[in-house]
């Protein structure tokens, strides 16, 4: 499932052995969503892979994982950041979950990986990176308008 979002299995297994692995099941356990997630330091965790199956995407699993991801790691870092494609899928996706963007490194998918990666039938060159805040919210606080 890894692979529906980073094709290239050698830039996984840069990440995979120092994230945490995170699967969805829906009500028949099937996998229907995927993470990695690492520890970046500075109080920052990345979100490295975020994965649907075809048949369950645009469903809300994604935001779903997110959003579960985001509860988790509140308590442990101030920050997720996430990098991805300058694809307009994509990046209005992590937009609609609270992201922002932070900044971008040039060339990334060009000098990273063995093969041109396309998305939306355009050529992905700069890595965009999208930040958001986690908040801790206590389950007995009640919120208020």
């Amino acid at each position: 499932m890894l692979l529906l979002a980073d094709e290239q299995e050698s830039m996984i297994d840069k990440y995979l052995e120092k994230g945490e692995m995170f699967v969805m099941f829906n009500a028949v356990n099937e996998a229907v969503c995927s993470a990695v997630v690492t520890d970046e330091g500075c109080d920052i965790c990345e979100l490295k892979n975020l994965a649907v199956t075809p048949q369950y995407q645009r469903r809300g699993y994604g935001k779903r994982m997110i959003n579960y991801l985001c509860n988790h790691y509140a308590d442990k870092f101030r920050y997720m950041t996430v990098g991805t494609g300058d694809s307009v899928k994509t990046v209005s996706f992590y937009e609609s979950c609270g992201f922002s963007y932070s900044h971008s490194i040039p060339d990334f998918f060009t000098h990273s990986y063995d093969h041109l990666i396309i998305e939306e039938g355009k050529i992905l060159k700069d890595m965009l990176y999208f930040k958001k805040a986690l908040f801790s919210i206590s389950p007995d606080i009640e919120m208020q308008k």
